[in-house]
């Protein structure tokens, strides 16, 4: 086996992935960004619209992160209450799931096609809409591109034993989950990581409990950028920060201890593996919303007196000047 080549498919499939996103993102936010900051400004009657606006905010703009930096930014500017910003960080978790799908369905063999389009939209066309949807197309296909040379790459892994004994040591859940939160935030994409372990796992190389804890793994490691995003801001805005990753902790930690019976779901839904980790990845997220749906006002008014406003703490004398006593 040549090492290097494999690493050099590996390397340059991932990258054409991460780029591939990264253009996505870009062209979407300049073809739809204003839209979905006033989707997400107009998300205040109730809970069940909050969520239903996270999961179009997320879809549209293929990052949960994204959504959720972009709803920190309103309710640090006060364009939304922090108790109406839960719900939609439910549901971005919900819109990321899209792109699992996607990604199972083996569209790959079509990226030349995706790409060759979005290409000839961004340099033919004189709209600027109509260039930010190319660009958009164009991610796509870098997207869909990049797994499958990811998929060409890792194939010769499927028979050495070394490589196999070590993926089968990441069965154990807490083992998996810990190198799903790595390489997610090495590469800060919980999309990359689900792409890559659903082109591994249609090479063979991953069974479904490997995948996931992996998957359950990504979901933590993709915090870090939207607590990355709190710094500086308001109480309001790290409020949300701080939800989002205890929402993903708690319900990753359900979710390890529910293993079993999600991978039986997963078995239930698919008779193929990357179908079932991307069938898996929709049913944990939303079962994880509508647990904690009804109880968002309540966690609100919970975190709320957890991290208090700064008057409230130098009123409370837990800041600010030491009083000196009277003369």
């Amino acid at each position: 086996m040549d090492w290097v080549e494999l690493a050099m498919g590996f390397l340059g499939g991932l990258v054409l992935f991460l780029f591939g996103v990264s253009q996505l993102a870009e062209g979407l936010r300049e073809a739809a960004g204003e839209r979905v900051k006033s989707l997400l400004g107009r998300a205040t009657n109730g809970p069940v619209r909050g969520l239903l606006t996270g999961v179009a905010a997320t879809t549209l703009l293929d990052s949960s992160s994204v959504t959720i930096i972009l709803l920190i930014g309103l309710v640090d500017a006060g364009l939304m209450g922090f108790a109406q910003a839960l719900p939609v960080i439910l549901g971005s978790n919900i819109g990321t799931t899209v792109s699992s799908q996607i990604f199972a369905l083996g569209v790959d063999e079509y990226a030349p096609v995706i790409m060759l389009a979005g290409l000839l939209l961004r340099a033919l066309s004189s709209s600027d809409d109509f260039k930010a949807w190319g660009t958009a197309l164009l991610g796509i296909g870098l997207v869909l591109f990049g797994l499958h040379v990811l998929s060409d790459a890792v194939e010769p892994l499927r028979d050495h034993p070394v490589v196999l004994d070590w993926i089968k040591s990441m069965s154990t859940p807490l083992l998996g989950v810990l190198a799903g939160a790595a390489f997610t935030l090495l590469i800060q994409s919980s999309s990359a990581t689900l792409g890559v372990v659903i082109v591994m796992a249609g090479q063979g190389l991953i069974e479904l409990p490997t995948g996931l804890a992996i998957m359950l793994g990504a979901e933590i490691g993709t915090c870090s950028d939207t607590l990355v995003a709190t710094v500086g801001r308001s109480r309001h805005a790290v409020r949300a920060g701080v939800f989002h990753l205890l929402f993903n902790v708690v319900s990753v930690t359900i979710g390890v201890l529910l293993i079993d019976w999600l991978a039986a779901f997963a078995r239930f839904t698919s008779g193929e593996v990357p179908n079932q980790i991307a069938n898996a990845h929709v049913a944990f997220n939303v079962a994880g919303a509508a647990v904690f749906l009804p109880f968002s006002t309540r966690i609100a008014a919970l975190l709320a007196r957890a991290i208090p406003d700064r008057d409230e703490l130098d009123s409370a004398g837990q800041t600010g000047p030491i009083p000196r006593p009277a003369k």
